[in-house]
Parts: structure tokens; C-alpha cells; sequence
């Protein structure tokens, strides 16, 4: 959208013009006010044609996760991308930003067969609909960049799970009428006139939808025998019975049904500090390797320890936590160790779950 005005009224609506300075870039909403006219009328033609963007060829355009997650099927959490145009010229960069970033960068998300992705139904009827685009011009100096992010949902229909690549591309001058048709048809592929900027590609793993027990909880998979295992609600000492029977019978899935590794990791001053620090993918690691560690016995090898035979000696608990005390025997070499654990449940979503445990010897016999 430009603005025709006569001569005379130019020296006015340059005066009126405020100068806005936004981190290490500017908004041209007006520039021209610290210039004298003449110097602000050469600007603003300057501005206006294609030899400003001579130095397009050291303008990089990158894309990256802005907190990369786990994401499934059918899953309304965004999928945040970061996109960064940096000016690695020795001059100024000056592009058109629209406020509805779909008139302004074109994502183009492909399947490992070079599939393209269907369009999101709301940037169909957003490009297909004929209105005015509001927009600002911004200006990046020599040496920086200017970032904001974006959900993929806004711009691909990714509705089944598998492995993508996206990339993006920037339209400085806006994608005019004919462009917005031609994206429309998919999340790429649109082409203009005017010099676009490309992007790096980044993969996009999308996981099927996890499978779900009748109370709408996340089920298990016993991997000896494939069936699904589902949370019971049982008692308290009921639950480490059940542990420590399939922890005798070697079925790690089984074992790991009623411990609440979360809260377990979290006993560990360090451990607990960098799960707060970690985003989601990096937290399902770090149980994945807690997991990892305790069937190697590595970490926690009292509880991980296979026991010859146990006697529950006390059950105790009220509306949302339990303590059990269980003496267990264990073979060491040519003699029996007996030691007794006291395990500690927490109630969450009416299924009982330890969450912590202490150990003492008690000797041989």
C-alpha cells in the first residue's frame, strides 16, 4: 500500500512523522523527520525502488524450533518456529512485514517422497479473501537481525503422523493477489516477481496419537508379550507387590507401571535442577536414560535388584499418600541379605504410584 500526496502537502506529512527505533531496527513509520526535505525525499525514493535490495544475496533467512516438543497427531499445542532475517550486508535492509505474517511468508512443509503438504483451510480463506493488507516496513542494520515466530498449524494441514522437512520463504514486497492463488493451492510453491528470501530446512517428526486406556489415560506395551497394560486401582501395598513381582520376573514394563519417575528423579538436587531446566523433548530423554540406568542397575539398584522373596510388614495410608514397609531377602554369593525398604506412594487421578523409597541392612540370615 503506498501514498500519493501533492507537492505541497509533502513538507507537512514528513513533519508529522515520529521516529520509533525498536531494539537494533526501525520502523519507517518516519523516518524522514530528522532529515532535511531533500535529503528525506532522495531517501524515500531510494527506499521505494529495487536498487535498495542490491545486497539481497547477504540477506540470510533462517528457521528454528522455538521450544521444540513432542508432537502427535491431532495435537492443539503449536508447533513454534522461530524465523530470523539477518542482514549480513554492509547496508541497510528494508522489507515489508504484513500484521497477518500468511501475506508475508509462505511455508512449504513436504513429506520424505517430496509430498506437498495441503494448505490449513484458515490461510486458504485468509489468501482468497480480497482486502486491504496492513503491513509495516522495517529496516534492519548492517550486522543484526530481526526475529518472530510462527505455528505451522497456521500454515500446513499436517494430519498424519511420519517425518517432514519445512522450509520458508519471505516475500519482502508482500505476496501480491496472483501469488496468494498459487500458495493457496499448498503450503508451497508460490511464486513472484519480486526477490524472495529461502530458508534453511528443518525436520518435522509428528508421532501417531498415543494409545489410551478407558479412563483416557497413556497405556503401556509389554514388550515379552504385547499386550496393553493399564494402570489398576489398586491398593497401596497391592502396587509394590506388583512391582516387585515383575521386577522377579524380569518384565520391565510391568515394573515401571506404577513408578512415578518424574518425582523419583526429582530426589536428586542436580537431576531436579536441570529437569526444571529442560524443554519437553529434552525431559522425555532424561527419563528415558533414568529408565536406561536403572535396568542396568547403574542408578537406584536397591529397588532395581531382584529379590528372592518379600513379607509386607506394614500398610499405611490416608486420601492421598502411603507408606509400605516390605523386608525383602536378596541371594549374595554363598548368603542371604535381608534388608527393609519402606516405599512412599502418592495418589494422582485415583491410581497409587511410588514416588520415593528408603532402604536399611539388616543383616545376613
Amino acid at each position: 500500500m503506498r501514498i500519493f500526496l501533492p507537492p505541497q502537502a509533502v513538507p507537512e506529512a514528513l513533519s508529522a512523522l515520529p521516529l520509533v527505533r525498536e531494539g537494533r531496527f526501525i520502523h519507517f513509520c518516519g523516518f524522514f523527520a530528522a532529515l532535511p526535505l531533500l535529503a528525506a525525499l532522495v531517501v524515500f525514493f531510494a527506499l521505494a525502488s529495487p536498487a535498495f535490495a542490491q545486497n539481497e544475496g547477504k540477506i540470510a533467512l533462517s528457521i528454528r524450533y522455538y521450544d521444540k516438543k513432542i508432537y502427535h497427531v491431532g495435537d492443539e499445542n503449536p508447533i513454534n518456529v522461530q524465523i530470523t532475517i539477518s542482514n549480513n550486508s554492509t547496508g541497510l535492509y528494508h522489507f515489508r512485514l504484513a500484521d497477518d505474517r500468511v501475506f508475508s511468508i509462505d511455508v512449504d512443509t513436504r513429506t520424505l517422497s517430496n509430498r506437498t503438504v495441503e494448505s490449513a483451510e484458515t490461510l486458504k480463506r485468509k489468501r482468497a479473501t480480497a482486502g486491504k493488507v496492513f503491513f509495516r516496513d522495517i529496516v534492519i542494520e548492517s550486522g543484526e537481525s530481526f526475529s518472530f515466530v510462527e505455528n505451522l498449524h497456521d500454515y500446513a494441514n499436517i494430519s498424519a503422523a511420519g517425518d517432514y522437512v519445512v522450509q520458508l520463504r519471505l516475500y519482502p514486497e508482500l505476496l501480491n493477489a496472483d501469488s496468494r492463488h498459487n500458495a493457496a493451492a499448498g503450503s508451497g510453491g508460490a511464486e513472484n516477481q519480486q526477490a524472495i528470501l529461502t530458508s534453511n530446512r528443518i525436520p518435522l517428526h509428528i508421532k501417531p496419537i498415543p494409545l489410551t486406556g478407558e479412563d483416557g489415560l497413556p497405556v503401556a506395551l509389554d514388550i515379552e508379550t504385547n499386550a496393553i497394560l493399564v494402570r489398576e486401582r489398586i491398593a497401596p501395598d497391592q502396587v509394590v507387590d506388583w512391582t516387585l513381582s515383575a521386577r522377579q520376573k524380569s518384565q520391565w514394563e510391568r515394573f515401571f507401571l506404577y513408578l512415578d519417575l518424574e518425582k523419583m528423579i526429582a530426589r536428586d538436587g542436580a537431576r531436579q535442577r536441570r529437569w526444571r531446566a529442560e524443554s519437553e523433548e529434552g525431559r522425555l530423554r532424561m527419563l528415558a536414560d533414568y529408565r536406561a540406568e536403572m535396568q542396568k542397575s547403574t542408578i537406584d539398584g536397591d529397588i532395581s535388584s531382584i529379590s528372592m522373596d518379600w513379607t509386607i510388614e506394614q500398610t499405611s495410608y490416608d486420601y492421598n499418600e502411603g507408606r509400605v514397609v516390605v523386608l525383602e531377602r536378596f541371594k549374595v554369593g554363598g548368603y542371604t541379605e535381608r534388608k527393609r525398604f519402606t516405599y512412599y506412594l502418592e495418589k494422582e487421578d485415583g491410581y497409587w504410584r511410588i514416588v520415593d523409597y528408603v532402604v536399611v541392612n539388616r543383616g545376613s540370615g
